[in-house]
């Protein structure tokens, strides 16, 4: 019989709640491999539905990747001429799933609001392309963003990497790479609910089971198909799961946030916590009652937008935009 202490889950935000209760009558809370093709097949993003309405351009380019050919998406204001901020987006998906434009209503918010361009790149996803093949193609689209600044209207000194869920992960192992092969230096790195810790061990990994969106069910989903035989062992890279990192000094300014009711919490509250015991700049938000992806699922929703606010609020002071 097992000892572990049973923890009840937090409670949902009261509106959250609502639109989760529809959100998984299309999404379960737990996603199991045979879910995985299905779930690609629903999770196509319309370029032109995103950009409807914006001022806002797209374009792809191509460029040589460590397993092929990487295409990246490119995303500017119509009238942008100064260079600026510099994005790299990581999308998510707990490395199985989505596309480059997953997650893109919050790059395209900056991108008006700061005249920022984004780059997002359309990394390979597990199982098929397993550890390091995700992390591998990001940090090469973070060596090509950065040598194309000048071409691509970024102020090199003002490239930073952003990313959410199993994107949050693949943007901190990016940033962590960089630092370790005296890489491209970044001005911040934006996690949003970020993906960080396969073993999957935390209080938050077993209250929220069955329950919400992304549950453990899912991570141990996602996890697996990332780095099969190897997870929970010393076989882990810190690149591919950044939590294991024990030394965290000499990252650029960090922004992590989190709901309280999702599995990710602890970890990345953990995270967080050991940027703070290196001497490192990481300002945390853990909103309560926030499910995961709840900012997206559900973006007129009171602590969506106070949520949106924070993470432009904070890119405005850290930059000096």
């Amino acid at each position: 019989m097992s000892t572990r202490k049973i923890h009840p889950a937090p409670p949902f935000d009261t509106e959250l709640a609502a639109v989760l209760a529809i959100v998984n009558e299309q999404l379960p809370p737990t996603v199991t491999p045979e879910m995985i093709e299905p779930l690609r097949a629903g999770f196509v993003t319309a370029v032109d539905e995103l950009l409807l309405d914006r001022p806002v351009s797209h374009r792809e380019e191509t460029f040589a990747g460590p397993g092929g050919d990487l295409i990246v998406s490119i995303f500017q204001r119509t009238d942008h001429t100064t260079a600026g901020l510099g994005i790299l987006h990581t999308h998510g998906g707990g490395m199985i799933i989505g596309d480059r434009f997953m997650g893109m209503e919050t790059m395209l918010a900056w991108v008006e609001e700061l005249d920022a361009v984004a780059v997002s790149v359309e990394y390979r996803l597990a199982p098929e392309h397993p550890d390091p093949a995700p992390v591998d193609d990001c940090y090469a689209a973070l060596v090509w963003t950065a040598d194309n600044a000048e071409r691509l209207g970024i102020d090199p000194a003002k490239l930073i990497i952003s990313g959410g869920s199993a994107g949050g992960g693949l943007a901190a192992g990016t940033t962590l790479m960089a630092r370790d092969r005296g890489g491209p230096a970044l001005a911040a790195q934006l996690l949003i609910y970020p993906m960080l810790d396969d073993r999957n061990e935390t209080v938050s990994s077993h209250q929220i089971d069955g329950t919400g969106v992304w549950d453990r069910g899912s991570n141990d989903t996602g996890w697996d198909a990332l780095l099969g035989d190897r997870r929970k062992t010393d076989q882990v890279s810190i690149y591919a799961a950044p939590a294991r990192a024990t030394d965290l000094s000499n990252l650029p300014p960090t922004f992590i946030d989190v709901g309280t009711s999702e599995v990710f919490r602890d970890e990345d509250v953990a995270y967080a916590s050991a940027i703070w015991a290196s001497g490192g700049n990481c300002e945390l938000h853990v909103w309560p009652g926030g499910f995961h992806g709840y900012d997206s699922m559900a973006p007129l929703a009171a602590l969506s937008v106070a949520t949106q606010d924070a993470r432009l609020n904070w890119l405005r002071r850290t930059l000096g935009l």
